[in-house]
This record gives structure tokens, C-alpha cells and sequence, in this order.
């Protein structure tokens, strides 16, 4: 699971990639204007970015350009119809992390996705399959297992387990997980994040064992690796 930006002003195409996106379990969020685009990129965190060349008020390459030059390093794929050499040579070298071609297959952007994630993924795990203690977890599959043994999550509980389990041993704040995992115009609360990691403690947990995740009173929550 990944929390996606798609900024891209066909109308049509956002249907189908945001349709394909989510029935992979990614919260996708969708811009349709370059400047609306680049605000969105100032006040929210994502873990990938889907970025249109041709954007009404400001382009693709301008957005690219302004956000490595701000220091935002969130891994971008380009799309576009554009496909001449220098023109992809223009993405790639002003920080572009992937470049797909119009027309392209959903299954091709997937993978595209999983690369990029694999590359900037701080576990630095060659392979997409996640290894937490005794919990393997594969995102492509959306299957959780514990001691070989499969356990059933909703989307949510996976979204949010698949996110701990990318960065074992770090603590996250209530506030910080809602941004990272629930959509940015969510009305949801930090109540959400303790219902949620309640329920997962019920599933993962081991009766007279202590919680994989730990509460840190008044910090936040993180997932012990050992």
C-alpha cells in the first residue's frame, strides 16, 4: 500500500488509474491543475507521486523542478505522450524517478510503482515481500501471514501495518500516521489510528505475549522488531 498523488488534468484517465490504484489498496488523491499540484506537495507527505507533463497553469517539469529544488525527495514517475529521447532526458535529469509513455498498461504502472518503492523503501529490502519478527507481509498479494499462518486484515488495518512494517523500530505520532496512511482531506481523528491498532493487536498478537505494537505514552506507537 502506498499513499499516491496523481496529478494529471484527463479526466478520464484519473478515473481509470485511480480506480485500478485503489483496487491495489493505495490511497490515491487527484489534482487536475499544476499549481493546485504543487500546493499539495508543499503541505502533505506521499510515498509516490504521478506526475503529467502537460498541466494547465504550470507544467510537470516546472512542478518536478520547484519540488527537488525545495528538497522534496518523494519518488516521482513522470507521464506523458511526449517520446523523444531529449524530451525524456529533460525529465529524467530534472529529478524524475520513472517515465511512462502514453498509452501504458495499468499492470506496467503497478510495477513501476513497486520499483520505486523497493528503491526508496528504508528497510532497503531487495524484494517487496516485508519481515517483521514473525509477520511476512506481501503488498502485491495483500497477504499477511504470521508463523506460516495467514491472517485476515481490512484494508485499513493492512494499509496501516504495511506502513509500520517499512519502518520497524521507528515511533510515529498519532497525527503522523494519519497523514501518512488515511487520505489527506479524511476527516478522520487520532481516535481512528487506536481503534485501528486495537484491532490489529487482537490479530497479530499472541495471548500472555507483549503487543508487537507498542504504545509510547504521549509519543506515539511503533513496531518492535524483535
Amino acid at each position: 500500500m502506498a499513499k499516491i498523488l496523481l496529478i494529471e488534468d484527463d479526466i478520464e484517465i484519473t478515473i481509470v488509474i485511480r480506480g485500478w490504484l485503489q483496487s491495489q489498496s493505495h490511497t490515491v488523491e487527484v489534482v487536475h491543475d499544476g499549481r493546485e499540484g504543487m500546493d499539495r506537495l508543499r503541505t502533505c507527505q506521499y510515498d509516490v507521486v504521478l506526475l503529467d507533463w502537460e498541466l494547465p497553469n504550470q507544467t510537470g517539469l516546472d512542478i518536478l523542478s520547484t519540488f527537488r529544488g525545495e528538497g522534496g525527495t518523494t519518488p516521482v514517475i513522470m507521464m506523458t505522450g511526449k517520446r523523444s529521447i531529449d524530451e525524456k532526458e529533460a525529465g529524467l535529469d530534472t529529478g524524475a524517478d520513472d517515465y511512462l509513455t502514453k498509452p501504458f498498461h495499468m499492470k506496467e504502472l503497478s510495477a513501476r510503482i513497486r520499483s520505486v518503492l523497493r528503491r526508496s523503501s528504508q528497510t532497503g529490502a531487495a524484494s517487496n515481500v516485508l519481515k517483521v519478527g514473525d509477520l511476512v507481509l506481501d503488498p502485491a498479494k495483500h497477504k499477511l501471514r504470521k508463523n506460516g499462518v495467514e491472517i485476515q486484515l481490512l484494508p485499513k488495518e493492512f494499509a496501516l501495518l504495511e506502513f509500520l512494517m517499512r519502518h520497524p523500530d521507528d515511533v510515529f505520532s498519532g497525527e503522523v500516521l494519519l497523514q501518512r496512511v488515511w487520505h489527506s482531506e479524511s476527516e478522520a481523528t487520532v481516535e481512528a489510528i487506536r481503534t485501528c491498532i486495537k484491532r490489529l493487536r487482537q490479530k497479530i498478537d499472541q495471548d500472555n505475549e507483549d503487543s508487537m505494537i507498542e504504545t509510547l505514552a504521549r509519543i506515539g506507537y511503533r513496531l518492535r522488531s524483535s
